[in-house]
């Protein structure tokens, strides 16, 4: 079976993997999705002893319509742990993703997925080690040799997998934009001390939506003669690439493998999920995870003060007409979650044309309702929330109790799971009352130090000051015992590379300026 892609607004759309994974996203300003969802292997899940790459290969093949000899060999080389025959480390353990015993909820076993051990420390790395060499092999396949110029809106932590993951390589031109004042230092940090080759990042003032917004504009109106992006051709590294999303779906899988070799779990039986979502692309993965065929029951989508996620999941009602909150966990500080569109396009029977209304609506009114016969499709997802008092009590506690240091993201899912699964909150039976429960945690506490040091210390620390995220970072080292991790410890050295910061009105000018110096376009504005 050859799956095909078209988008969430225009059911006319029939694009190949290689073609959706070059374009980003569709100019309808829809997103690409599965015409269906192929049947994971049965050897993913019973096959002993496989590695990550092995298992990613298995996973990511039926999604593709490439030969083995195309892609297995960009799968290897995307997962090549430390110490690893052959080819640079990406990750610094050889299992890349451990599952961490963590006590448990009541009867559920609870465990921690760590995302975190890649070059950036944070589970984007995952996918954005991969997605570059997607990219060069899908220009290859679309017969395109012009630079290609890719545009991310980043909350923090995929600027910087995406500019170690795709920046330097030939052709691929990238610019990053960041929330001047909605990352932490050391997220910032990552992002600014790369080259300038081929790269651009720039600071937005004004939060991670007005940044999505203004990219996703860009590519609305790239297809129009009159726009300066034209000539320019265009794609993306957010996770509204579904060459991003993909790969995500890999470490769900990992994750059964390891409750059902360990004892955890016997064959066919499902586990639960809680993950840290913003931009909805990691729990989706885990939702196409479940429709491949992978025994996942509930998924428990765990939000910040920003709490649109859970009060959409809590009611069928998405109103983005709120306060937004600046929070200890940055990367969920957003209030339009671009890949709930593709949840929306399987909830509304996959009518394109429906979506297409519904989010019109939305992108006038700000707000849009599902029905109950809708809602009742994505049953299986159920939500909770975390402000920070909570967050900084959870960080102390799951220290504390099990000797494990979380950054606020994932400190934020873990008082949701106990939350969901203690107090019986807004759960319902698809799974048995001791199904194992699996916890992402997406980012490194230590790109998080003066969150986790106030959780751990009771008292705040000098956050304001510019230069003191990495000080505190190897404080929390002394405190806990643990080493900074490598990539992290490595910005001492560091030099700013890209200073600057911008208003929303210039972003077109800066990034078309950037555009036809590095892929030599001569249009005149």
């Amino acid at each position: 079976m050859v799956i095909r892609y078209t988008s969430t607004r225009n059911g006319r759309v029939n694009a190949s993997i290689a073609e959706a994974i070059v374009q980003g996203m569709p100019q309808d300003g829809g997103l690409f999705v599965p015409v269906q969802i192929p049947a994971l292997p049965p050897e993913a899940l019973n096959e002993p002893g496989l590695s990550y790459a092995e298992l990613a290969w298995l996973v990511l093949a039926p999604w593709f319509d490439w030969s083995e000899d195309e892609l297995r060999p960009l799968i290897e080389r995307a997962y090549v742990a430390q110490n690893a025959p052959g080819g640079e480390a990406l990750f610094d353990l050889p299992e890349i993703v451990p599952v961490r015993p963590t006590g448990s909820l009541g009867n559920h076993p609870l465990f921690l997925l760590e995302l975190f051990h890649g070059k950036t420390c944070a589970f984007k790395d995952l996918a954005l080690s991969l997605l570059g060499s997607l990219l060069q092999e899908s220009l290859e396949k679309c017969d395109i040799d012009e630079p290609l110029l890719i545009l991310t809106a980043t909350s923090g932590d995929t600027g910087s997998a995406a500019l170690a993951g795709l920046g330097g390589q030939p052709g691929i031109h990238i610019a990053v934009i960041y929330p001047a004042e909605g990352t932490s230092e050391i997220q910032r940090l990552q992002m600014t001390s790369v080259p300038v080759e081929g790269r651009l990042v720039v600071g937005l003032r004004g939060n991670f939506d007005d940044a999505q917004r203004a990219v996703k504009r860009i590519f609305q109106i790239a297809g129009n003669p009159g726009s300066p992006f034209h000539a320019i051709r265009l794609s993306s590294a957010n996770s509204i690439n579904i060459g991003r999303l993909l790969p995500q779906i890999v470490y769900y899988v990992k994750a059964w493998r390891e409750l059902y070799f360990s004892g955890f779990l016997r064959q066919g039986e499902p586990f639960d999920v809680v993950v840290p979502s913003g931009n909805f692309g990691d729990i989706l993965a885990a939702r196409y995870a479940k429709a491949m065929g992978l025994p996942i029951g509930k998924l428990v989508c765990a939000s910040n003060s920003n709490r649109i996620l859970h009060d959409f999941f809590s009611t069928g009602v998405y109103d983005k007409r709120r306060e937004f909150t600046k929070t200890l966990s940055p990367s969920m500080d957003i209030l339009v979650s671009s890949n709930l569109e593709r949840l929306l396009y399987h909830a509304l029977e996959e009518n394109p044309e429906l979506v297409a209304m519904t989010m019109q609506k939305f992108e006038r009114k700000g707000v849009f309702e599902l029905s109950e016969k809708n809602r009742a499709t994505i049953a299986d997802f159920h939500a909770s929330w975390a402000d920070d008092a909570q967050t900084l009590e959870t960080i102390r506690s799951m220290w504390e109790s099990h000797g494990l240091l979380v950054d606020p993201h994932t400190a934020v899912a873990c008082k949701v799971a106990r939350d969901v699964y203690t107090k019986g909150t807004e759960v319902s039976g698809e799974t048995t009352d001791s199904a194992p429960i699996v916890v992402a945690a997406t980012a490194s506490p230590f790109k998080f130090p003066a969150a986790c040091l106030e959780a751990l210390q009771g008292k705040k620390g000098p956050t304001d000051e510019k230069g003191k995220d990495l000080q505190l970072a190897f404080e929390l080292s002394r405190l806990t015992g643990l080493p900074v991790p490598k990539p992290i410890a490595a910005l001492v050295s560091a030099k700013i590379n890209h200073g600057t910061i911008i208003d929303e009105s210039d972003l077109e000018r800066v990034l078309t300026e950037f555009a036809q110096q590095e892929t030599g376009t001569a249009r005149i504005l």
